[in-house]
């Protein structure tokens, strides 16, 4: 089965059909498939009612997520699907008198199939796609399964240093991630090792080029500029500036031994909402070490997957 995040079943042709009818519910059971359709409200139990289109579906609070019965998820995770596409397993179908249905469903047991078929075979340096769910001053909480959550830490999303995960992501926004490490069942991703070397970013430049930026933080000695989500620049220190300005910067010089950036800003444009369109360095599904310094300043900046 290929597992993804919630939401990205919804709308396919086998899904609707399952949800359509009984008859398609009965047969997804029997199947143990798994299933998307819209969490409509939470009740005052917790519990989930679901949009069926032949009906309603209702998921227990004791099935809404892996850990909510065992009480290591909070109910928050079920109140926050509200309005949300969720995933679920048919445990019940039944019928009224006027040939409506109502079906029993489990989320956690959705998620249960995707941590053992899949995520328990996830390794440091594995490559997954993840869906950004909501964003708080430490990182950025991501989906990469069936709803089961994980965490980017804000050090970990990019090079370029960022005073918000908001300032590189938005929620909703698809991205890939690198297992960094595991704990039991969490995993823990990187982001930062997929936007490229120094060296791959300097390429997209030339020096003489004027080019656009972000002000990422104005320090006494320059303001630093970003250029990429990996690459960031120091220009000579200028008035009116602060950080998340947008800019348009002169490239004076890159100097690879000290890896260095050397800019000007030409003219400011005030505050722009920054470009949510990630540029991915790798296309494998597996990395084992990744070092950002070019070869020429003689330093390692290395990220090691065990």
């Amino acid at each position: 089965m290929n597992y993804r995040p919630e939401g990205c079943l919804f709308r396919t042709a086998e899904n609707q059909r399952a949800i359509s009818s009984a008859d398609g519910l009965r047969e997804a059971m029997k199947k143990e498939l798994i299933l998307e359709a819209k969490a409509a409200v939470c009740s005052s139990s917790h519990d989930l009612i679901v949009e069926l289109p032949c009906g309603e579906g209702i998921i227990p609070r004791s099935e809404g997520a892996v850990g909510v019965k065992e009480g290591r998820t909070r109910d928050i995770a079920l109140i926050s699907r509200v309005n949300k596409i969720v995933c679920f397993k048919v445990t019940e179908v039944s019928t009224d008198e006027s040939g409506r249905v109502r079906a029993v469903l489990s989320r956690a047991a959705a998620q249960e199939d995707f941590i053992r078929n899949h995520m328990s075979r996830l390794v440091p340096g594995d490559i997954i796609e993840a869906k950004v769910t909501h964003l708080e001053q430490f990182g950025c909480f991501v989906d990469i399964g069936c709803g089961v959550p994980s965490l980017i830490p804000i050090d970990a999303i990019s090079v370029s240093r960022i005073s918000h995960p908001s300032d590189r992501f938005c929620n909703g926004q698809f991205v890939k991630a690198v297992v960094r490490s595991r704990d039991g069942d969490r995993i823990c991703l990187s982001h930062k090792e997929l936007l490229g070397t120094w060296e791959e970013n300097t390429a997209l430049f030339q020096p003489g080029e004027t080019v656009p930026g972000i002000v990422r933080s104005v320090e006494e000695y320059g303001i630093f500029v970003e250029l990429a989500p990996n690459l960031a620049g120091l220009a000579e220190l200028r008035g009116g500036i602060v950080p998340g300005d947008s800019v348009s910067v002169y490239i004076k010089a890159m100097i690879p031994e000290k890896m260095k950036v050397k800019l000007v800003i030409v003219d400011v444009c005030g505050e722009c909402a920054p470009d949510k369109e990630l540029r991915y360095f790798t296309d494998c599904e597996h990395i084992t070490e990744w070092n950002y310094a070019p070869e020429a300043s003689g330093k390692k900046i290395t990220t090691f997957f065990a």
